[in-house]
């Protein structure tokens, strides 16, 4: 492992803006940044007209381990989110067991300690029965508290108004919510079973998973957050209708409700069930044309605050099964800066924006200590990308255990070849270095 890097002549997008500049790392760190920096390093990077942005913060992964490890786990997930520039993720709590004790909290990070490429943390799960224990979260050391509010996966729904006034009013920890009302998803899907049976397909998932199911619940949660102050953070906003439930007049660090949308609820429409099937079937469904349309001036004008990928693998053969069988999720975080990418060659953001968005926003969101920006002083996690070279997906130069992409055998424009994880050079050029392994992650609470 190098102890130092230097990289030279690189356009460092930052704050925003970009400038050209060399960037010194030591031990870890971010010891300066200037125009010009003459000074002998382990390691060398020539920039060569790349850009170096912040390593990507991912506030919402699944990935798998412990108890679903034939679909992904803590070495394969972070070892392609490394690859595709994503340097720090925060992943949930519904593995199995469900991580709904201290211990089983724990377990987590040690298991990371020894696999995980990319520095990492995880959410603390609630149910309807483990608030005491739910109490006991070090905000210092921990990103938040995850609650289901609507049954995505796994056996962690929590939808008793009760239990949801106790936890609202008594966690002191950022919460972050699954919205999809439970009920009305139960009734339209036994509907929908009882009609169509075996013909059923993914393009109906939108219509089971609707706009009106995803309303009830997010309301409900914004409801209570400003009812009990609470420090709320909505996931994976997917409609239209729920985007007048957030601010923007008001900066992201004074927010008590911030709101997060997924690459893939930009990226896709319903029309793209036609051709994907199940490989886009997620939760909340990827909805029509009109609510994608209206996520990215969201984001833009800051009601939305955050991009993730809601990464959530399942094996090809899970994914083949009949749509009332099939599972819901899609594997992305290798390719979530590429897919925002794909949106800066279109002129729809700037390379400023995203990086805000994926870097900087997440850090001020979740109070992440010292990571986020190109600052001295902090932890040197860097993404060195050429913006104007293409590639194409396949099987290959896919990190995921489950070996799949909806955007297998397509063209992506930008190449990252460099990620620097806490001052390691973890990925160079499609070439892995795991000599040390990623940071937990700490936070400024």
């Amino acid at each position: 492992m190098s102890n130092s890097i230097l990289i030279k002549e690189v356009q460092v997008v930052n704050e925003g803006k970009i400038s050209t500049n060399d960037i010194y790392i030591k031990n870890g760190r971010i010891e300066k940044i200037a125009p010009n920096i003459d000074i002998k390093a382990d390691r060398e990077i020539a920039g060569n007209g790349k850009h170096c942005m912040p390593g990507v913060i991912d506030d919402q992964v699944h990935f798998r381990e412990p108890g679903l490890t034939h679909k992904s786990d803590l070495y394969t997930e972070p070892r392609a989110a490394v690859a595709g520039g994503t340097t720090s993720f925060m992943e949930m709590p519904n593995t199995v067991p469900n991580t709904l004790t201290q211990e089983l909290l724990e377990d987590k990070y040690q298991i990371a300690a020894k696999k995980s490429l990319a520095n990492y943390s995880f959410f603390m799960g609630a149910s309807n029965d483990n608030v005491e224990e739910v109490l006991k979260t070090n905000e210092k050391n921990v990103c938040g508290v995850k609650i289901f509010m609507g049954s995505s996966t796994g056996n962690m729904l929590v939808d008793n108004r009760t239990t949801l006034e106790n936890l609202f009013s008594k966690v002191p920890l950022l919460i972050a919510t699954h919205c999809e009302d439970e009920s009305t998803i139960r009734a339209n899907n036994a509907a929908f079973k009882e009609k169509y049976g075996d013909s059923a397909t993914a393009e109906m998932h939108p219509i089971i998973r609707n706009v009106e199911g995803c309303y009830l619940s997010s309301s409900m949660a914004v409801e209570l957050a400003k009812k009990h102050n609470t420090r709320l953070h909505v996931l994976h906003i997917s409609t239209a209708k729920e985007l007048d439930l957030f601010r923007n007049d008001i900066p992201l660090a004074e927010k008590r409700i911030t709101a997060e949308v997924c690459v893939h609820h930009l990226h896709f429409n319903s029309k793209d069930y036609a051709k994907l099937g199940n490989q886009i079937k997620c939760n909340p469904a990827i909805k029509d044309r009109k609510h994608q349309k209206a996520l990215f001036p969201a984001l833009l004008d800051n009601r939305l605050d955050i991009i993730a990928t809601d990464h959530a693998p399942h094996t090809w053969e899970e994914k083949s099964k009949h749509y009332f069988q099939a599972p819901g999720g899609v594997p992305t975080v290798q390719h979530s800066l590429n897919m925002m990418l794909g949106f800066y060659h279109k002129g729809m953001i700037s390379l400023e924006r995203i990086v805000e968005k994926m870097c900087h926003a997440p850090a001020i969101c979740f109070k992440v200590k010292e990571r986020g920006y190109v600052r001295e002083g902090y932890w040197a996690d860097l993404v060195l990308v050429d913006v104007d070279k293409k590639w194409k997906v396949t099987k290959k130069n896919i990190h995921y255990k489950c070996g799949w992409s909806p955007f297998e055998n397509k063209f992506l424009k930008g190449k990252i070849s460099h990620t620097i994880v806490s001052g390691h050079l973890a990925y160079e050029n499609g070439q892995f270095n795991e000599d040390k392994k990623g940071e937990r992650l700490l936070f400024d609470k």
